[in-house]
């Protein structure tokens, strides 16, 4: 249950507009922290995505038209893809409350944006990232001029009931944040791949290498959660002198190695982002 001093169990209404992974992740982390379904309002056209919330009283409608007019919801989670956001919000506007906070997970749909078609709104962005289907996610949010404390605290409890939450106070940055966690547990499942391809190639069964790589990678990951050293004493940690591991770092830590690579990387997912946003 929310602790009775916690914004979750202060709150008014909520409206989800959009049941898809994210928001069904966020939607599962709310219930399991004591709001009540009575108090969720969930805008999805179909029915299979909340059929894993069945009996939990969510008060479900297919689309907008169907929301009570007088609800005047506390927040608005617009958890919707950013090429159908134009239609999901049409008709929002008259649904807020003098307190009602739009929280967008949206990537590329500025603060502006929504200023344009919402009006003198407070509006805050997030960037979360998949891992918060299983309560492990990392959520960077960013706030317009028009967010009062009390809603800054709203947006971070809700999203923190499913992993970690930082503040920026520069738009910009969510680019930034969208190349490096948005985009990072695909770059780490890439890493999986690949070891599990070098370990085939190097004689392994590939069944064999698959588990290998893929026990290795979420080891280390709950390692580095638990750990209260610093990812580079980790890595030092694993690897002796004039031993087998440093051999393999001599090449992975190169100045063709991985950090340019790396660095190249998230450089070009974060100018996509701008150009997405543009």
């Amino acid at each position: 249950m929310a602790d009775r001093s916690s914004p979750l169990s202060q709150s008014g209404p909520l409206l989800l507009i959009g049941c898809g992974k994210m928001g069904g992740a966020l939607l599962s982390g709310w219930l399991a922290q004591g709001i009540p379904g009575a108090a969720v309002h969930v805008v999805e056209p179909g029915e299979a995505s909340l059929a894993p919330f069945a009996g939990k009283g969510l008060q479900h409608h297919r689309s907008l038209a169907e929301v009570p007019k007088d609800l005047g919801p506390a927040l608005v989670l617009l958890a919707v893809k950013p090429q159908i956001m134009e239609g999901a919000i049409a008709g929002l506007r008259d649904l807020a409350g003098p307190e009602t906070v739009f929280l967008s997970i949206a990537a590329g749909k500025t603060l502006d944006y929504f200023a344009q078609r919402l009006g003198p709104s407070a509006v805050v962005r997030a960037m979360p990232n998949t891992p918060a289907a299983v309560g492990r996610g990392m959520t960077v949010l960013c706030a317009d001029a028009q967010v009062t404390k009390a809603q800054r605290g709203l947006c971070e409890a809700l999203c923190g009931v499913v992993g970690g939450v930082d503040w920026v106070t520069d738009e910009g940055l969510l680019d930034v944040v969208t190349a490096l966690s948005g985009g990072g547990p695909a770059y780490v499942f890439l890493l999986v791949e690949c070891l599990a391809k070098a370990g085939e190639e190097a004689g392994l069964p590939a069944d064999l290498a698959m588990r290998l790589a893929r026990g290795t990678v979420e080891g280390s990951g709950e390692l580095l959660h638990r750990a209260s050293e610093p990812a580079s004493r980790l890595r030092e940690n694993v690897t002796s002198p004039a031993g087998t591991t440093l051999e393999a770092l001599k090449i992975l830590m190169a100045e063709d190695g991985w950090q340019p690579l790396i660095s190249r990387a998230i450089a070009a997912a974060t100018r996509r982002s701008r150009e997405l946003a543009a």
